[in-house]
């Protein structure tokens, strides 16, 4: 399993520890990757995603994740998420009509 979150696409980052004698070695820097099951309100469904904690801190601020697909660009998300996006406005298109 990758270890990449489902909307954003933040993933693994690589760096350098650095010791007191300024020794470099290089490391990685893990995504805080939580499993959720995140409530759609305009779809009326609950979805099983793979998230990174800075991503649901983000989601909650907007006031759900329609409100946060609906506010972020295109470029910022991943395929899965813009698809889902793509059914949320349909949906609200429908409900609208």
């Amino acid at each position: 399993m990758a270890r990449r979150c489902d909307l954003t696409g933040r993933g693994v980052q690589s760096g350098n520890n650095v010791s007191h004698a300024h020794n470099k070695t290089r490391r990685r820097f893990l995504p805080n990757l939580q499993d959720v099951t995140i409530m759609s309100d305009v779809l009326g469904k609950q979805m099983r995603m793979r998230l990174a904690a800075r991503t649901l801190r983000t989601i909650e601020h907007k006031g759900g994740l329609d409100k946060f697909l609906l506010g972020t660009a295109n470029t910022k998300l991943t395929l899965e998420a813009v698809g889902i996006k793509r059914k949320i406005k349909k949906a609200m298109d429908k409900a609208a009509a």
